[in-house]
């Protein structure tokens, strides 16, 4: 990986924000604890060969009873904020109706414990595990299904916006629409593209109503949305794969952002979802956020495949790009002109709220996990995103995926992304060397900030 010299310290502004992310149903485990409902997860990851080693969320890292010792261990990382999400069947059982007490007072105690750690929660409502009994109901096939996300998310808002002052709608939804309609990697695994267009325009809708569900119910939080933005590049240089390219961009980069923010679809994607665009829809849809989240990890690839019925197929980067343990791409001015991008496209603060390296890993001898990689790809980024900075990007903040060890969707448990290893079956949990590197990076920029 490439050397990159930090921009000076002082280029980051006052009140930077360091942290860590996580979501629900990769870490809480308890799936049947407490009046929780199944989600769409529950079922996808029990059919044989869609979880590598046949993993599910179950356990996970029981994190819904080890919470406290989570706290502890992002109090000793010294984080200023801790983003996760709320699984909507744990506090919606059936998706609407009655909200299920156990639920919200778990989070309740989350809350609770992060404020008197002295780590601000950022709460995101929805991190792709929706309730299986909205899915049983059509789904995001639904167009009714925007008035069931905003009267969850003015549930969450009445509940927990006395103490959360940040909400974002939806985490990754390029993500979750495409690969459960498109590629069908994800629940609920299908391939149809006019499914796919219905869901990204209904995603949208719910997006928009579950903004001024947040605003009326807390009028005095912040809230935005958390979008996956990595350059989408043509496996070759022909005119073919670039086509390709632009496709995938289209879907991954700007489906959610320019309709949330620029009140339109990107012009391939716009010609297709008119058909389930209603009068008034792009009103709907277009509110005006406070922030926007970027997640990043590494540039995607596309190549042309006159057989696909998105017009495109998904590819493998070169053979001869820099590769992380879990063979994702090494690019870190792609994060630098990323960030810089979208900062001149929406003009709006950015906060990084997923960036990190995946590994295959486990204790030494002596009981250590020496991740010297994640350390150099921690170290690198956060070098271009101080370049991002001292370019004229307004970012203001950086959390690691993840804070723990967890579920990595179709991985399984295979793939570690977290400061901290988590020994499964004894739900052990050993901060690795990144977690004392970030530690010790956080502890620094505390001081430099007070000079």
């Amino acid at each position: 990986m490439p050397t990159w010299n930090d921009a000076p310290a002082q280029a980051l502004p006052r009140g930077f924000v360091w942290g860590v992310s996580t979501s629900s149903y990769q870490i809480e485990g308890a799936v049947q604890a407490d009046g929780r409902g199944p989600s769409v997860w529950d079922s996808y990851s029990r059919v044989p060969g869609h979880i590598a080693n046949g993993d599910t969320g179950d356990v996970a890292c029981d994190h819904y009873h080890r919470y406290a010792e989570d706290i502890a261990l992002m109090r000793g990382l010294g984080v200023g904020a801790y983003r996760f999400s709320v699984a909507w069947p744990r506090v919606l059982p059936a998706g609407t109706g009655v909200a299920n007490e156990a639920g919200l007072v778990f989070y309740d105690r989350l809350i609770d414990g992060l404020l008197a750690a002295g780590i601000d929660p950022w709460l995101c409502l929805y991190h792709w595990d929706l309730p299986q009994a909205l899915q049983d109901r059509g789904g995001w096939l639904n167009r009714d299904i925007a008035g069931w996300f905003a009267d969850y998310a003015g549930l969450i808002a009445r509940r927990f916006g006395d103490r959360v002052r940040r909400f974002a709608t939806f985490n990754e939804p390029s993500v979750f629409t495409l690969f459960g309609y498109g590629f069908a990697w994800h629940p609920p695994g299908t391939t149809e593209p006019a499914d796919l267009w219905k869901a990204i325009h209904h995603v949208n809708l719910a997006h928009g109503a579950g903004v001024d569900a947040l605003r009326q119910a807390a009028p005095a939080a912040s809230v935005g949305a958390i979008h996956n933005v990595q350059p989408a590049r043509p496996v070759q240089q022909t005119a073919a794969d670039e086509a390709a390219a632009t496709l995938l961009d289209e879907y991954w980069n700007k489906a959610f952002p320019e309709a949330q923010i620029l009140g339109h679809y990107p012009p391939a994607l716009s010609r297709a979802i008119e058909p389930f665009i209603q009068s008034g829809d792009m009103a709907r849809i277009c509110r005006q956020p406070d922030w926007f989240g970027v997640n990043h990890y590494s540039p995607i690839y596309a190549r042309a495949d006159p057989a696909a019925r998105l017009g495109f197929a998904w590819a493998d980067s070169p053979p001869d790009v820099p590769r992380s343990p879990i063979g994702w791409q090494l690019d870190p001015a792609a994060f630098r002109d990323t960030l810089i991008d979208v900062h001149r496209r929406y003009r709006l603060p950015i906060y990084v709220l997923e960036n990190g390296a995946g590994a295959v890993e486990k204790p030494d001898a002596s009981g250590e996990v020496n991740d010297r990689e994640r350390i150099d790809y921690l170290a690198t980024y956060t070098g271009a995103l101080r370049a991002a900075v001292a370019a004229g990007a307004d970012v203001r903040g950086y959390f690691v995926w993840s804070l723990l060890d967890n579920f990595e969707w179709g991985a399984g448990y295979a793939n570690r992304f977290g400061l901290v290893y988590v020994d499964y079956p004894t739900q052990r949990r050993i901060p690795k060397a990144s977690a004392r590197w970030y530690a010790e990076m956080i502890r620094a920029e505390k001081a430099r900030a007070t000079r």
